[in-house]
């Protein structure tokens, strides 16, 4: 394994890591602690997201770096792809409609449920799978 693999092996299984805990665990339990309103769950989760999201580009440039430094074969650089395109396109045109919502809500104003949140855990889900798969091949690709 060389060291480029290395390091993207290392970002990526870190930022599986992260989407892991904070969408598919953190973010649900909040809304079930108790004292915990829609409001207050949304203030929480607007900060833990912008967090997450800063994480996740630095992991994501940090991946694409070290691809544009060594390859680890067209098949992992298509899965870390799709994981980095789905995170573009959850920033991009997911996150803004769900902000406008979260907007609302603390602004006092009984704001329907959004439709986004689908979409948003919809490419969560996509960008899991290409995170494992793309990781699972890095290291297939460094055995000889």
């Amino acid at each position: 394994m060389t060291t480029a693999w290395a390091v993207i092996a290392a970002a990526t299984f870190c930022w599986l890591g992260m989407v892991l805990a904070i969408s598919f665990l953190e973010a649900p339990l909040k809304f079930r602690a108790p004292g915990v309103t829609v409001p207050i769950g949304l203030g929480i989760g607007r900060l833990v997201f912008r967090a997450l999201n800063i994480a996740e580009l630095v992991l994501a440039a940090t991946i694409l770096v070290a691809i544009l430094v060594d390859s680890p074969g067209t098949a992992a650089t298509r899965a870390l792809t799709v994981a980095m395109v789905a995170f573009a396109v959850q920033v991009v045109a997911v996150r803004p409609r769900l902000t406008r919502r979260s907007d609302a809500v603390l602004a006092g104003i009984d704001a329907p449920r959004s439709h986004s949140h689908h979409a948003y855990i919809a490419l969560e889900v996509g960008k899991v799978v290409a995170l494992l798969v793309g990781g699972i091949l890095v290291f297939a690709h460094s055995v000889p």
